[in-house]
């Protein structure tokens, strides 16, 4: 008889909803991704980060997609949708940095950034915002309005 894998899916949250942070615009999203950065890797190669809230804008976590090399990092769509399907949430935040310290995003960060909001679109949830992060600031792709 052949067997296969059971899959059960759970969520069990450590933390009540209520002492969960906040985010309300973007300003919040980078103080919340800088407290999770690797400092010493901000200068040196390119992570790419999730950020889950659920349908109140509370922070239901941060998950480190990937880590890369000076000027590139690959980026699992699957990835980030499974994080966000295992925590319940109903939007995310990007972010990835730039070593370089150029705020200004790549035709590689848009291509990214379309093709993740359009999985977003499908499985209903919403990719909010794009931050990318440097040394010495962010940019935003919703206040940009690169994105809606």
């Amino acid at each position: 008889m052949n067997k296969v894998a059971d899959i059960k899916i759970i969520y069990t949250p450590k933390i009540k909803p209520s002492k969960l942070p906040e985010v309300f615009n973007a300003h919040d999203a980078h103080k919340l991704f800088m407290k999770s950065w690797d400092i010493g890797r901000l200068h040196l190669l390119e992570q790419f980060k999730a950020m889950y809230l659920n349908s109140n804008g509370r922070v239901l976590g941060i998950f480190e997609v990937s880590s890369g090399g000076f000027t590139y990092t690959q980026v699992d769509t699957r990835l980030i949708f499974l994080g966000a399907i295992k925590c319940c949430a109903t939007s995310i935040i990007l972010a990835h940095n730039h070593p370089s310290g150029n705020r200004e995003p790549s035709d590689s960060d848009l291509r990214i950034t379309r093709r993740l909001k359009e999985a977003g679109r499908i499985l209903e949830i919403n990719v909010w915002d794009h931050l990318i992060i440097v040394p010495e600031g962010y940019t935003s792709m919703r206040v940009a309005g690169i994105i809606s």
